[in-house]
């Protein structure tokens, strides 16, 4: 099975014929005079006097400004949704010459929104002037590494954001990156940026770095090299993944070293398609190569019915035609999510090394891949070169041991970790998932890694075992293009941690972060009503996901609860699985999981990501509280002025009956180990 591909020139075009660098390519970021401007700080609303932590992406760009209608105006809209809820005077405080934003730890973490860092970016420059973001630690680092690539100035330093106050001066030095408030007297070295990131920075930014590699990109073949036996021992599993798929054979894989890694998939939706083309034409011309390893899934504004949103699908519609790119490599709307999608149609698999421009492709480390968000701009630069730049991190890991207890799934599971971790999260480490017990099923692996972005991991891995070659041969995959391989014994992690999974009950996280989780049993005696239950999603849409919530649907009729109290709508994870609930299923005494689902007044939808960000008719309105599957629940994520609650499907299943949030034990239903063990 042939996985990676070299480049293909379209017809008639020659090496010599492809663009070169263009004037003005080697002047990079560092250039120019030293940035002067005054500062524009969050504040917390609820600790007077302290700077904002945790702004994420949703917060930055909200999602119905995430359009472009077209190729030509692709930042119209970014621009104009900047800060929209959070601040919105913020572009006129810019133009006003308020040009350092200034914000608490772990800004810009969440969604691969690159439309956040080119609207912000834009936003200064429509006026003649340059924005420079300061923040304290561990800055989201698709944002950072997004904003390198574009040329938008970022500068992590705890003491710049401890000193300053509203109206301080401040200047940004591009050559030495040092930052000083001039109104306090004081200057600062920030946290210094990798050797690669520097780089990108001093050559141009990501369009004029890929300009200068494109054609030794195309003459050189791909290859993959696993390390050796006596190797593999020390190392992880990201970290012989990202070994063997190295470009130079030569390159140091250690924390902190920045490598070009050959890519085997690298998958974009609707949403960040249209800047990836961009970038895509940007570096290659357009119409003198085909895009290497691309995929494109129509899955986040396809059933909004709005024109503006039937414009950005359309851009990569004609992308996909212009191209040759066909199905599974193009999913249409409906088709499916595509971080199931794709593992669905057999385009991941384990040992690959996965990009997308999604954050939630973390969800492939499920498969034995690594899986990361990246952005929009670097994966157009993958579809040109067919790899990436990757800078490697600590490695974590952490061993699931125990045995699960009753209605407990890789939903309470990840919840439950990312509330033993609080703020500092993974801290951006690559997270070795152990399945101690070797009992998670796929789609628990599928829940647990998909929410690393969460927990803002870089990525989250499960080490391919018998359960994950169970699955594809299920598939009617038995012959995997990549050799068995597994975490090195002597793999060193600079956190390893346990998490003992008879301690882990079913858990509800309240609004408005996926760490703030409790036991479900706690919530329940709080009797927290809701307006919608909502299951589904990447995080939550599998065959299992939907079976787990009809089981308990059958076993809560036993008991007289016929009819859902609440709406319950229901989100398939792909078209495939959406048929395929519409089949029978013994466990269900032969009734389908879509015939269980609507016999309580329940709704099966089409299979998107809507919802899950507030898109569509079934977005949260102002005032509206749900309880759902989904993978996050940030301030308006559901929908503007909503609240957002998540769970597992079998728990929002049990609180659909209810009436109010409750875990299955609320409903008097006790644990059959072999029905609910799906």
């Amino acid at each position: 099975m042939e996985i990676l591909k070299s480049a293909v020139l379209k017809p008639g075009v020659s090496l010599t014929d492809l663009p070169g660098t263009r004037p003005g390519d080697e002047v990079g970021a560092d250039s120019g005079q030293v940035i002067h401007g005054k500062a524009l700080i969050f504040w917390d609303p609820r600790q007077p006097g302290k700077k904002l932590d945790a702004i994420d992406t949703d917060q930055i760009t909200p999602a119905a400004d995430c359009v472009s209608e077209s190729l030509d105006t692709l930042d119209e809209r970014w621009k104009a949704g900047s800060f929209r809820y959070l601040m919105p005077d913020f572009r006129r405080r810019v133009h006003a010459g308020e040009t350092f934003v200034v914000a608490g730890d772990r800004f810009a973490i969440g969604s691969s929104r690159e439309m956040s860092p080119a609207g912000l970016k834009a936003i200064a420059e429509e006026v003649g002037l340059h924005l420079v973001i300061v923040c304290g630690q561990n800055m989201g680092d698709i944002f950072r590494r997004n904003a390198l690539n574009l040329g938008l100035h970022v500068v992590q330093s705890p003491e710049a954001v401890a000193d300053v106050r509203d109206g301080d001066e401040l200047t940004f030095d591009p050559a030495t990156r040092q930052i000083a408030n001039l109104t306090r007297g004081t200057s600062y070295t920030p946290v210094p940026l990798s050797v690669k990131e520097e780089d990108m920075r001093r050559e141009g930014g990501i369009f004029a770095v890929g300009r200068r590699e494109l054609r030794s990109s195309i003459e050189r073949a791909p290859s993959i090299v696993w390390p050796d036996a006596d190797r593999a021992r020390t190392m992880s599993t990201t970290e012989q993944i990202i070994w063997a798929h190295r470009v130079d054979k030569d390159a140091e894989v250690r924390p902190g070293a920045t490598v070009r890694v050959y890519a085997d998939l690298l998958p974009a939706s609707d949403g960040t398609a249209p800047f990836a083309i961009h970038t895509f034409n940007q570096i290659t011309g357009g119409n003198g190569i085909f895009p290497r390893q691309a995929a494109v899934a129509n899955d986040h504004f396809v059933f909004t019915g709005k024109p503006d949103d039937d414009k950005q699908t359309a851009i990569g519609r004609q992308f996909a035609k212009h191209h040759g790119i066909e199905k599974p490599y193009y999913a249409t709307p409906g088709d499916g999510i595509f971080h199931f999608y794709f593992p669905e149609q057999g385009l991941v698999l384990p040992g690959q090394f996965i990009p997308g421009a999604d954050s939630h492709s973390r969800a492939y480390g499920a498969y034995g891949a690594v899986g990361m968000g990246v952005g929009s701009t670097t994966l157009g630069f993958g579809w040109a070169t067919g790899y990436i730049y990757f800078t490697m991190v600590k490695q974590r890991r952490v061993t699931l041991t125990g045995r699960l207890r009753p209605w407990v799934t890789g939903k309470d599971i990840v919840l439950e970790l990312l509330r033993r971790w609080g703020a500092k999260q993974s801290q951006g480490m690559s997270v070795e998932l152990v399945d101690g017990m070797k009992q998670l099923p796929i789609a628990y692996r599928n829940t647990i890694a998909n929410m690393m972005a969460e927990g803002e991991a870089l990525n989250g891995i499960f080490a391919p075992d018998e359960i994950t070659y169970a699955w594809y041969r299920a598939k009617g995959m038995s012959e995997l293009p990549y050799p068995a391989f597994a975490c090195g014994p002597d793999a060193l992690f600079a956190i390893d941690e346990e998490l003992v999974l008879t301690d882990v009950m079913p858990m509800i996280a309240k609004p408005f972060s996926p760490g703030n989780a409790f036991p479900a049993e706690d919530v329940a005696r709080e009797h927290i009503t809701f307006d919608k239950a909502m299951i589904g999603s990447c995080t939550n849409g599998s065959y299992d996901d939907l079976l787990s919530a009809a089981l308990v649907l059958v076993a809560a009729r036993r008991h007289g609860l016929t009819k859902a109290a609440r709406t319950l709508v229901v989100f398939p994870g792909s078209g495939g699985v959406k048929r395929q609930i519409e089949q029978g299923d013994p466990r269900l005494e032969g009734e389908s999981i879509a015939e269980v689902l609507r016999s309580v007044g329940g709704e099966i939808r089409s299979s998107w990501c809507g919802p899950c960000f507030g898109q569509g008719s079934d977005a949260l309105a102002p005032g509206e509280r749900a309880i759902t599957s989904f993978n996050r629940n940030w301030q308006n994520r559901m929908g503007l002025g909503g609240e957002g609650y998540l769970a597992s499907p079998a728990v929002v299943a049990a609180s659909a009956l209810a009436g109010y949030m409750a875990p299955p034990s609320e409903l008097g239903l006790h644990w059959d180990a072999e029905k609910y063990g799906c």
